[in-house]
């Protein structure tokens, strides 16, 4: 289990003059209004996206949002019945809307599940309408857009369901980029894709969504690891600087720079790719002489603080 971030704020007294400020800023209701209106924006985009470029090229996502709309074509193409993609695509997420309550977080799994409720029934009412008959132009800024739109859900703090909600259960419990894993699913539904409507569509699919997942993690990198090697002299300001921002440790090596040969302190910490982002600035303006190397860490074992969906 997590500890939730009033433990963290009365275990590391450190964190109360800047980071529990910001905690508690988060519970109120304009933080929670600020969600809903992500999840509203992003769904009312994916939904527009699949009714235009998506419906209009044929293509297949991935996720569930894909295998819904197979099954719809399938359907329709063996017995020329239409059957509304909401009635496939929310029976479907309940299994996703169980692991999000059981082991995410509730309110976190009630916003996800109004991005799934909201885009089958846009989907099912918007009209497919022109954009253009080239079909690579409609797989890449298809696929820009469905990336885009599920980076907004999870800025909020929510997904627009399906492979995403499984995608952030596995990097919260095993400490992976979880939406890299997905790709497995997306190759067997885009294969059957190939088999019943032609390879040339899924190809094209498989563009989209290889531009949709480099879209997202240009955009969301918050389960994405860092590992920072800071050699400093401000060892203790810019420690203060990494828990008040991000709730992580750090440990300092004590060295020897060959150069000079005078005593050197390296802090090593483990953050997320998003949080270096904040942190750089701040290092930069307490020690300008600081040197930082960050590299990417592909898994991590033991104990790393992540700010529990509520």
């Amino acid at each position: 289990m997590h500890e939730s971030e009033g433990d963290i704020c009365a275990k590391y007294p450190l964190l109360e003059r800047g980071r529990c400020d910001m905690i508690q800023k988060r519970q109120g209701w304009q933080w929670q209004t600020y969600r809903v209106v992500m999840v509203v924006l992003g769904t009312l985009l994916l939904a527009g996206n699949i009714g235009s470029f998506v419906h209009q090229a044929g293509l297949i996502p991935g996720g569930f949002t894909g295998f819904s709309l197979l099954t719809q074509e399938v359907i329709k193409k063996f017995t020329g019945v239409t059957v509304p993609y909401s009635l496939i695509n929310i029976p479907l997420n309940c299994i996703p809307a169980y692991i999000g309550i059981r082991f995410i977080g509730k309110r976190f799994t009630l916003l996800s599940c109004l991005s799934i409720v909201l885009a089958s029934v846009v989907i099912d009412v918007i009209p497919t309408f022109y954009i253009t008959d080239d079909m690579l132009l409609l797989a890449v800024f298809g696929g820009i857009l469905n990336g885009t739109a599920i980076s907004i859900c999870l800025c909020g703090n929510a997904t627009t369901g399906g492979t995403d909600i499984i995608s952030i259960f596995i990097s919260e419990r095993f400490g992976r980029d979880g939406f890299s894993y997905v790709l497995g699913w997306n190759a067997i539904v885009l294969a059957v894709a190939g088999l019943l409507l032609g390879w040339e569509k899924a190809l094209y699919s498989i563009i989209f969504q290889f531009v949709s997942t480099q879209t997202l993690h240009t955009l969301f990198r918050h389960y994405q690891r860092n590992t920072m090697f800071i050699i400093t002299q401000k060892e203790q300001d810019i420690y203060k600087i990494i828990a008040q921002e991000t709730n992580h440790d750090a440990t300092l090596f004590t060295g020897v720079g060959c150069y000079e040969g005078k005593q050197r302190n390296m802090l090593y910490s483990v953050v997320s790719s998003d949080e270096v982002r904040r942190l750089m600035p701040k290092i930069r303006e307490a020690d300008p002489k600081a040197f930082v190397n960050v590299t990417k860490s592909e898994r991590i074992w033991g104990r790393f603080y992540q700010r529990p969906n509520d």
